[in-house]
């Protein structure tokens, strides 16, 4: 009689885990923020009932978080989007977080909340230049350029997502 060693069937099950709830919002509440100034324009645009008051709605809160709203881009002549490129830069920055977050669930040495106080210094600096751009515009070192202030509102964005995006999406501990 032989006997054969049968080789074990390893079947590694990856349990997983739900989302939990503040990073569902988040991410609910960062496609508003970035769907809502790109649509405003094409909202206003139409003939269509309740759109265009859709679209003031947006740009009313638009008017109340950008500094420079009347510096958006022209996505549908004569309307603006909703926001300045500063901010919209700044929105691209945290989608970006967002996405490096669920490529490495926060396991990489950039994410900033995992060196405590250092961290959130300079969270704050990169938060910083965005409202350094704007003065120094504003002071006259330079004009509006739309490549400048999106380059300067992506830093903040980045540096902004890098703090808070583990710590909105990661998965409770169990």
């Amino acid at each position: 009689m032989v006997r054969t060693v049968e080789r074990p069937t390893q079947s590694v099950e990856f349990v997983k885990q739900p989302r939990p709830w503040r990073s569902i919002i988040a991410d609910v509440i960062l496609v508003g923020l970035v769907s809502g100034p790109l649509a405003a324009p094409f909202l206003a645009s139409t003939g269509l009932p309740i759109l265009p008051q859709i679209a003031s709605i947006i740009y009313f809160m638009g008017d109340h978080v950008c500094p420079q709203p009347e510096m958006g881009l022209a996505l549908m002549p004569p309307y603006l989007m909703a926001v300045c490129m500063r901010c919209f830069g700044t929105l691209m920055g945290l989608v970006t977080m967002r996405y490096l977050f669920s490529v490495n669930q926060g396991q990489a040495p950039y994410w900033l909340n995992r060196y405590g106080l250092p961290g959130l210094v300079l969270t704050i600096g990169l938060c910083l230049v965005y409202p350094f751009e704007l003065y120094a515009q504003s002071w006259g070192w330079w004009e509006y350029n739309n490549f400048v202030v999106t380059l300067f509102g992506l830093v903040s964005g980045l540096g902004l997502g890098a703090y808070i995006m583990p710590p909105l999406h990661r998965a409770p501990r169990t």
